[in-house]
């Protein structure tokens, strides 16, 4: 999941990319705050790509207890499948709730990269 979200990272940055090594180009009318604020986003979807798979990977362990309690059909392992079940539910809620703050960052950083790109388009026209 890390390699294919690194490579739509790769991607998606090298038409926006307006800096080399901190260095402006010399055509480039933008600033370094947009870069670093770009930066800054992908640091953040790295962090919770990273979280959501922490939660995922902390499911599977539980799915299997939960598996391995109702097949043995015993009072205490019925019962306590019942707290293994809640934990998933809140651990979905997590994921959701993550996937969505991911989805909210990236429609804001895109957006405001098309905002930017308007700018500088109209900059041109009028220069």
């Amino acid at each position: 999941m890390e390699d294919t979200f690194k490579r739509h990272r790769q991607t998606l940055a090298k038409p926006q990319s307006l800096t080399t090594n901190n260095h402006r180009r010399p055509d480039d009318n933008g600033d370094l705050s947009t870069e670093e604020g770009n930066s800054e986003m992908w640091n953040n979807f790295s962090n919770r790509f990273r979280q959501v798979q922490s939660v995922l990977d902390r499911n599977r362990p539980l799915i299997q207890q939960v598996n391995e309690n109702h097949q043995s059909r015993t009072n205490d392992d019925m019962v306590q499948n019942v707290s293994l079940i809640q934990e998933l539910n809140g651990n979905i809620s997590k994921v959701v709730s993550l996937y969505s703050d991911i989805s909210t960052n990236f429609s804001t950083m895109f957006g405001q990269e098309n905002d930017a790109i308007g700018d500088e388009t109209n900059n041109r026209r009028h220069h």
